[in-house]
């Protein structure tokens, strides 16, 4: 499969045309970004740990019946996915009170939830991806079908009951992530973009130790390193 024209670049992601009109070519980036990209820097193999991360957790997630738009993968740093409309909507769960919802909320940071909390924010980086609600969602029409909305919680909370299981077996407490989701060519509600430490926080069991991209926002250092750690940990 080879790449053709460059369709779209992200903060994280390039993604290219193929010969194929529903595949894409999903090239990651050793891009760093941070405070919708006000905080930027770049990690050298970053992206290829990314994408062999994502990887792995995709098959974990196909494994356990929850479809995705990954294809395979081509090489380190690159995937072959499926074309995808994406629903413009962040979709993030939480498990731990940490980052923007201490200081909207005032939980106290490391506070565990009572129960997975799943949040919405608008893509849009010019208005700085602000958090919206159900009655947003249909107003603005960034989904098909009213029913879509708990369609789109039940996969995320799904998804983290899958992960959480798994990374606790990793010794890794998965505070929270964020995905996204798209129809597929067949217009079904697939798992789209990444999981990785660029949208999970991560934090050691024993230790509490963050081996996310919380690293390079908090400048803590060694962002390579504890990206290592994570998937050698996820391939263990």
């Amino acid at each position: 499969m080879q790449k053709r024209t460059l369709l779209y670049e992200g903060k994280g992601k390039k993604l290219y045309t193929t010969d194929d009109e529903n595949a894409l070519i999903s090239e990651f980036k050793d891009d760093l970004t941070a405070f919708n990209a006000e905080k930027k820097g770049s990690e050298q193999g970053k992206g290829a740990l990314n994408c062999q991360i994502s990887t792995q957790i995709f098959k974990l997630l196909e494994s356990k019946g929850i479809k995705t738009h990954l294809i395979k993968t081509l090489n380190e740093s690159e995937q072959l996915v499926q074309k995808c409309q994406i629903i413009p909507i962040e979709v993030i769960v939480r498990n731990v009170a940490t980052g923007s919802l201490t200081k909207r909320l005032g939980i106290k940071d490391g506070t565990k939830l009572a129960f997975a909390l799943v949040e919405f924010c608008l893509k849009d980086d010019a208005l700085g991806d602000p958090f919206i609600n159900d009655e947003h969602c249909k107003l603005l029409n960034l989904i098909r079908d009213d029913k879509d909305i708990e369609k789109i919680k039940d996969l995320a909370r799904k998804i983290n009951t899958i992960l959480l299981e798994f990374f606790d077996s990793k010794n890794l407490r998965l505070i929270d992530f964020k995905i996204e989701l798209g129809y597929n060519p067949q217009g079904e509600l697939v798992l789209a973009d990444e999981i990785s430490p660029d949208s999970c926080r991560f934090w050691d069991k024993a230790t509490n130790e963050k081996l996310d991209k919380d690293r390079f926002r908090q400048d803590l250092g060694k962002v390579k390193m504890a990206y290592e750690e994570v998937l050698k940990r996820i391939l263990s």
